[in-house]
């Protein structure tokens, strides 16, 4: 029954049949097969299936959500009998903001599986606003964001330290110097992300208390990586995490600068809904507590 409801959960989420066969690794025809037995078991239509699309019907929105609880129930079964010495699923699903998605979290992953190359991992990627509104509506269990949501639905744990800085393509002469003024800072060209970014959020937070109200912006790209390939041929600049430029500097494609008195620093944190509970959760976040040292 828990596979059954898994697959209408996955269904729901994503409103299609094919990118839930997908996520789950089984099927299209035994997709349809779970959902048609289960419309067939509880008397009902759960899903309106369009031309090119499908969505819930009123019964199944109501369904959703006991399913969303049942399945928390199967997951503390699994957390207190089956995982409760630190046996691994053989997949961990989790979030992660577009940043750590990018630069942080495979590294991690990767030294995971060394130990563990049964444990298959699902990385739900997307801006921290979007990934703690999934753990929210129970579509993820937990992740891991930038900056800090003061949202008492979710639990949030200091993880990685991160610093934002300025940075340029390596070629840009326009400033021949290593440091600027705040003045100049508003004065340049600058790159930023899109609304719901978390890097874009401490960035603002951090301009306001320096009574700086906006920056003059050429472009807004949707990820760091669009943005430093916009630096590469450009003379702009942004604000970016330092894990996400990090090997730009080791190659020189990008460069530093100083801003005088202003600086950037926040944390990533470990998310999840407020009293939800996961010896395996627990494991991972130790994990990566233990293991992140580059």
């Amino acid at each position: 029954m828990d596979n059954k409801l898994k697959i209408f959960k996955s269904v729901a989420h994503h409103s299609s049949f094919t990118k839930a066969a997908e996520q789950l690794f089984i099927s299209q025809p035994a997709i349809s097969k779970a959902i048609r037995n289960l419309e067939d078991e509880y008397n009902t239509t759960f899903f309106i299936r369009n031309r090119n699309s499908i969505e819930l019907t009123e019964d199944g929105k109501s369904f959703l959500v006991y399913v969303k609880r049942i399945l928390d129930v199967y997951e503390e079964i699994e957390n207190q009998f089956i995982h409760k010495d630190n046996q691994l699923p053989d997949i961990i699903t989790f979030g992660a903001s577009t940043t750590l998605a990018s630069y942080i979290i495979p590294k991690i992953i990767a030294k995971f599986r060394t130990q563990y190359p049964k444990t298959s991992f699902q990385i739900e990627s997307d801006n921290s606003e979007h990934i703690e509104n999934l753990i929210l509506n129970q579509q993820l269990n937990f992740g891991v964001t930038e900056g800090k949501n003061s949202n008492p639905k979710l639990s949030f744990k200091k993880l990685i330290k991160d610093e934002i800085v300025l940075v340029t393509s390596a070629k840009n002469n326009k400033i021949n110097k290593e440091n600027i003024s705040l003045k100049k800072l508003q004065e340049i060209q600058i790159i930023k992300r899109e609304s719901g970014s978390g890097t874009r959020e401490i960035i603002q937070e951090t301009l306001q208390k320096h009574n700086i109200n906006s920056l003059n912006i050429a472009v807004t790209l949707n990820s760091t990586e669009a943005i430093k390939n916009y630096l590469y041929y450009s003379d702009a600049y942004a604000l970016l995490s330092i894990h996400a430029v990090r090997e730009d500097l080791i190659n020189n494609k990008l460069k530093i600068i100083d801003v005088k008195g202003f600086s950037v620093e926040r944390w990533f944190y470990f998310v999840s809904r407020t009293g939800y509970k996961s010896n395996m959760m627990d494991y991972f976040e130790k994990f990566i507590l233990k293991n992140y040292n580059f």
